[in-house]
């Protein structure tokens, strides 16, 4: 869910061409309970690398994880209701070299983090980004400490971009454009935080404050947009592109400016969770290499922010 980032990194430009020729693709996210506890799974037993999980979760055969399911196409539901994206299919391919099944469990994203130090979520995997205030658990709007922080497997990379409704950009063409114009952004992302951040460097400049309209989900941000009630609105670069590509058949939305704030995503794992994250290194680092992950990212037409390795904590 937008990284949905949560602070401030060097501006990095990605061109918006070649990047969305999304293609459709799902995940099997149907739930394997496992074998009852005392025993790993026929899947954990058959799986290259189950011994690396924890027993616990070897016995139940399920990862569940915590996610915002609507963010096309890192995470949604299709038309039939299956959870499906990026994240899904990466999960997938986890799940064979763990030999265990990732369950999605539906969330606000801003709620994630306190779902996994509540130990509801084994982890949370949704477009989130790998950031020092997360890995330490401040609060970046505040800068106070709320929780004993994450750790991250590091596994794809995005930046936000503006889109703006096609042929309206309302003159609009670079990030200074921002200045006196209404943005939509998902609440608790770094689309947020960029929007905030412009606004004080308008303010300042005395160009025109620039007002905010958070919502809990990308999708009822495009909503307001595509209604006419806002100017633009910032969302992580896949997710854009996927908007202009597919709402009303290409007709509702275009990116406009450059992408800026580019990071990783990263599965988030508590910190007390050692063994778990190590597993999902591991995985992460086999399906790089047996090109399953290539496979996946080609498949949803998002190869600009693949990695070439898996990392913990690389977020700045």
């Amino acid at each position: 869910m937008t990284g949905r980032f949560a602070t401030r990194r060097a501006v990095a430009a990605i061109a918006a061409t070649g990047l969305i020729s999304l293609l459709a693709a799902c995940g099997d996210q149907t739930t394997n309970e496992g074998s009852g506890k005392g025993s790993a799974s026929p899947a954990a037993q058959a799986a290259p690398l189950a011994d690396k999980l924890p027993q616990a979760i070897r016995d139940k055969g399920v990862i569940k994880v915590g996610s915002d399911i609507a963010y096309p196409p890192v995470e949604f539901k299709d038309a039939s209701g299956k959870v499906v994206g990026v994240d899904p299919d990466l999960a997938d391919a986890l799940g064979k070299q763990l030999g265990v099944t990732f369950k999605f469990e539906n969330g606000t994203f801003d709620t994630l983090l306190t779902g996994l130090r509540s130990k509801r979520y084994d982890i949370a995997m949704s477009a989130m980004t790998d950031t020092k205030d997360r890995q330490n658990g401040i609060d970046s709007a505040t800068g106070k400490k709320v929780g004993e922080g994450v750790d991250f497997v590091d596994y794809f990379t995005a930046g936000v971009s503006i889109y703006t409704k096609k042929g309206d950009d309302k003159g609009i063409k670079t990030w200074a454009d921002l200045c006196g114009k209404k943005l939509v952004v998902q609440r608790g992302t770094v689309s947020e935080d960029i929007a905030k951040a412009e606004n004080t460097k308008c303010e300042k400049a005395k160009k025109g404050k620039v007002t905010i309209e958070a919502f809990d989900n990308d999708q009822q941000a495009q909503t307001r947009l595509r209604a006419g009630g806002a100017d633009a609105g910032l969302s992580d670069f896949p997710v854009a592109a996927y908007a202009a590509k597919t709402s009303g058949g290409g007709k509702d939305f275009q990116i406009v400016g450059e992408q800026v704030e580019a990071a990783p995503y990263g599965i988030a794992v508590a910190k007390s969770n050692t063994q778990l994250r190590d597993a999902l290194l591991a995985a992460l680092d086999a399906i790089i290499k047996n090109g399953e992950y290539e496979k996946v990212i080609s498949e949803w037409g998002v190869q600009a922010g693949a990695v070439t390795e898996a990392k913990i904590n690389g977020g700045p």
